[in-house]
């Protein structure tokens, strides 16, 4: 289920510089990006209603912002960047409106998975999603952008602000979890 970020397009990115364009440019961003950005963001906060309010912010956020693109990075690290904020916010924020501690994370994101009406009845895509929620939120995010993404080692560096040897570490020990799951729950 791996999701394209659309090319890098010079053209564009100049076009969201220039103000008479701007809001035109901004269009195709959405239409380009929304997807991509929508199953990064899904795959971390797990509801899709959520995760449209955020997409729907992440666009707000970046559109506000877009003054700030300096082009020092790609338009999709940049977008990607503002999603994940955008949804580890959100996930803060719905642990401290539920009372759930870090500790109890894990079984609220698998009761969040569970309860979800769009979630495909796909027992092994099932327990694919719960042994990802059961990973630690820095391993699950960096499995999605890799796994599902099919992001680049670099590319999530820049996004995460980490290493790309630490990010490959915690990739290799979220699949050796994910792995551990799977024959612990068979």
């Amino acid at each position: 289920m791996a999701t394209e970020t659309p090319q890098e397009n010079p053209e564009l990115i100049s076009r969201l510089r220039d103000g008479s364009t701007c809001r035109e440019a901004f269009g195709e961003v959405i239409a380009l990006y929304s997807q991509p950005l929508y199953w990064q963001i899904r795959r971390m906060v797990q509801n899709h209603d959520d995760a449209n309010d955020i997409l729907q912010n992440t666009f707000m956020k970046a559109w506000t912002s877009i003054e700030m693109f300096r082009g020092d990075a790609k338009l999709s690290t940049w977008l990607h960047k503002i999603a994940i904020n955008e949804s580890i916010t959100h996930l803060a924020r719905e642990r401290k409106h539920q009372s759930v501690s870090l500790d109890d994370e894990e079984s609220f994101i698998i009761n969040t998975i569970e309860a979800d009406e769009y979630v495909d009845g796909d027992e092994l895509k099932l327990k694919l999603r719960k042994a990802i929620a059961s990973l630690p939120e820095k391993q699950r995010l960096v499995f999605n952008m890799k796994y599902f993404d099919e992001m680049k080692y670099e590319d999530m560096s820049e996004i995460l602000g980490t290493s790309v040897g630490a990010l490959k570490a915690s990739y290799h020990i979220a699949v050796k979890k994910i792995e551990q799951y799977f024959t612990d729950n068979d």
